[in-house]
């Protein structure tokens, strides 16, 4: 049998990536002046192997981290590196993994200082006391097995399809800083349309720095406002930028100001930003790389694809099942795209299950008795949990979206109040696509075949998280030549571009009259053998022009705004 090769696609920035990758302060939010970022060269081996290098923060299946061994999932990684303090530093000494995938171990000088088993979210270790004067060795063991009681999104050993090649290791930056032994240790914030409730954790007493003024803060606590209240919105991403201080410590932030709500208006059920109803226009958005795989060569692409995307007319990413470094959102909160947020599943997926019979129309289930797997649950809410508390205070999340498709799905109700507990200012898609159960306040529906239509519920807006995937294949900047994967296929760029404007302007406009209330073409690139996407792979060719999609955004959004 023979054996598929894929085709070795390099983006335009890996092609030319030189000196320290990512070399940009990794936390928008909580911005410090001092900090050393780690990312570049380590040296890496699986164990019971010889150690080469590797190029972190790209994981050892991509291009870019220019590791060329053999994988073995299950099997323990070692990543080492030596690191100096700078002398100019004092206080403690934090130590930031953006990401690590999917448990890890974290040593200095020999000392376990952490350990992490969720390869999607952050965590930090105070390593003040482990560390000494000249060299210190950092060490990461780390392991990928696969486990689906964990988080693992699209990951799968047999890739192909819509199921791609697995993200092992550190997959995000690695930095150091140094900070006061009394020092801020997070911000979160609560904006309306006048203002921003600011709580400040870590210290209790300090001065923020606001519009040219200062103001106190006490019990952690300070209220801002401005002083001429401009809306946030993909038209207008106004941000409003702040600092704190409390001691010796100092950090920069920023707010917007902007609401999402779900509003009857003239007798349909309406999202509304900022109090008006609005059309979200959005793109499937996966996040994979043809050459760093879950990391682009550099976060300026992000940007890239941004503004490319809005140039097209699109003003939302629905953020699918993988969480993104902090400096993705901050691109969406400074450019202004909206995101709709997946959380990642775990569980075990069934195609029977999950993707056949829902196609075939059996679209009911009763989930309290799916995915029975006691700590599978566990494990899932507290990544919910702990997602919604990372990017709480990021203004460009309108959306969470908890189960995508049945994969790993249970009791949604449940997990829909325990979101909306923490978060009750943004909206929740409980069950995308379909499996619907009660609480959601958005009715959800994927539709890749047949006549796009409404769904059931008309008490709540109406959402079609996912059509499209029409399939235009430019076999140069293909992944995989020999296998197509998508839904409908075109063999000329004419065709493709006649088939997406009609199905907009012929189909989501009336329906958007009608009631719906926002739209997510799959997808924005080709994902390996998916060859879908707005862009390829690669980002070398987009298939789309500004003059193909004309009209369409502004033909939406007026037939919701009436």
């Amino acid at each position: 049998m023979k054996q598929f090769t894929p085709k070795k696609l390099y983006t335009a920035e890996g092609e030319t990536l030189k000196g320290t990758p990512w070399n940009e302060y990794p936390r928008p939010q909580l911005v410090r002046k001092n900090w050393l970022c780690l990312n570049g060269e380590w040296s890496f081996c699986f164990e019971g192997e010889a150690q080469e290098s590797i190029l972190v923060p790209f994981c050892p299946e991509s291009l870019l981290s220019g590791y060329e061994g053999r994988l073995e999932y299950g099997k323990r990684m070692r990543y080492e590196r030596s690191f100096r303090i700078p002398e100019n530093w004092s206080g403690r000494i934090m130590l930031h993994f953006g990401a690590v995938s999917r448990s890890c171990d974290v040593l200095v000088n020999g000392s376990t200082v952490a350990k992490n088993d969720n390869g999607y979210l952050p965590f930090s270790a105070d390593i003040t006391d482990f560390v000494k004067g000249g060299d210190n060795l950092l060490t990461v063991i780390a392991v990928n097995d696969l486990s689906t009681q964990y988080p693992y999104g699209k990951q799968k050993k047999d890739r192909g399809g819509m199921w791609y090649t697995p993200v092992s290791g550190i997959w995000q930056t690695v930095w150091l800083e140094p900070v006061p032994d009394d020092h801020i240790t997070g911000i979160r914030i609560d904006a309306d349309l006048k203002g921003a409730d600011i709580h400040v954790y870590g210290v209790s007493e300090g001065t923020v720095y606001f519009e040219g003024r200062e103001q106190k803060f006490e019990d952690g606590f300070a209220r801002l406002v401005p002083a001429s209240p401009r809306y946030w919105t993909p038209e207008d991403p106004y941000l409003y930028r702040f600092t704190v201080t409390s001691g010796e410590d100092e950090a920069e932030s920023y707010f917007a100001l902007r609401t999402v709500s779900a509003e009857t208006v003239n007798g349909i059920p309406r999202i509304c930003l900022n109090g008006k109803p609005y059309y979200f226009n959005g793109l499937l958005d996966q996040g994979y790389f043809s050459d760093g795989i879950y990391t682009p060569a550099s976060p300026e692409m992000y940007a890239s694809d941004i503004q490319a995307l809005k140039a097209l007319g699109f003003n939302t990413l629905r953020k699918h099942i993988k969480i993104e470094p902090l400096r993705f959102y901050y691109e969406c909160d400074r450019l202004g795209m909206i995101v709709f947020q997946d959380m990642v599943n775990n569980g075990i997926y069934s195609f029977r299950r999950d993707t056949l019979r829902p196609t075939l129309g059996l679209k009911k289930i009763n989930d309290s008795h799916t995915n029975t797997d006691t700590r599978s649950r566990e494990i899932f809410l507290d990544s919910m949990k702990k997602t919604a508390v990372h990017l709480y205070n990021c203004p460009c999340i309108l959306l969470w979206t908890i189960f995508n498709e049945g994969w790993g799905q249970f009791e949604a109700d449940k997990a829909y109040d325990v979101l909306k507990s923490l978060d009750p200012r943004r909206l929740i898609d409980s069950t995308s696509g379909w499996f619907h159960q009660k609480k959601t306040d958005v009715d959800s529906l994927h539709i890749y075949f047949g006549k796009l239509k409404l769904g059931k519920r008309r008490d709540i807006p109406q959402f079609l998280s996912e059509f499209g995937g029409y399939v235009y294949k430019i076999g140069d900047h293909s992944y995989n030549t020999e296998k197509t994967y998508g839904y409908k296929l075109f063999k000329s760029k004419e065709e493709y571009i006649d088939a997406f404007r009609k199905v907009y302007l012929e189909q989501l406009v009336p329906l958007a009259e009608q009631g719906l209330c926002g739209s997510i073409y799959t997808q924005v690139s080709d994902v390996e053998d998916e060859t879908n996407g707005i862009f390829t792979y690669d980002r070398k060719v987009c298939r789309l022009d500004p003059e193909d999609t004309k009209g369409i955004s502004d033909s939406l959004m007026n037939a919701v705004s009436g």
